[in-house]
């Protein structure tokens, strides 16, 4: 029997759903930075933030008697939603921040995936249950930082932030291998 969860996508500062087309979204890696090319969407002129990341996590699992449970992660950045409108080094670190808040998200989701012990009778419930606490805490981060940055204009609550995030990804290193 398998199960699928569909993506929910972050977009900053609102909420969409959005579908995987191939070359529309790049994986997060440590060693791939986005660049103010990555962002394709023209800015929305109703919007006063000088840019915009549309990162989702994409998560599916399935169980059998051969495999038992296993499950995939991926957390990507959408290209064709994220926009630019101040393309400066310092707002693109701030857009860099969320992607990696979401990246922080897929290793704790994994983490706790990893901890789960397999009931069959309660997996429809348990795995569903255990993926929407963890995309409401990242939901929530992701508004915190926004919050206590300012929407990165606080210079010094900016850069405690991204050594806040860098911190978190190093202490889930360990988790980072979903993919």
């Amino acid at each position: 029997m398998i199960f699928k969860l569909i993506a929910i996508a972050l977009l900053f500062p609102a909420f969409t759903f959005t579908s995987h087309k191939e070359g529309n979204t790049i994986p997060w890696s440590a060693a791939r930075r986005l660049n103010w090319g990555d962002f394709k969407s023209r800015p929305d002129n109703n919007s006063v933030n000088a840019a915009l990341t549309s990162s989702k996590i994409t998560f599916n699992y399935g169980f059998g008697s051969e495999k038992g449970f296993n499950y995939t992660i991926s957390c990507e950045f959408d290209k064709k939603t994220s926009w630019g409108r101040v393309k400066t080094d310092y707002i693109l670190s701030h857009e860099q921040g969320h992607f990696d808040i979401a990246e922080i998200y897929a290793r704790k989701l994994n983490k706790v995936l990893k901890g789960y012990t397999f009931n069959k009778s309660t997996v429809a419930k348990d795995v569903p249950a255990m993926y929407q606490k963890i995309m409401d805490q990242e939901t929530a981060l992701q508004n915190q930082y926004d919050s206590e940055t300012n929407f990165s204009r606080d210079k010094e609550q900016q850069a405690a932030w991204l050594e806040k995030i860098q911190h978190e990804l190093e202490k889930l290193k360990e988790y980072a291998g979903y993919q």
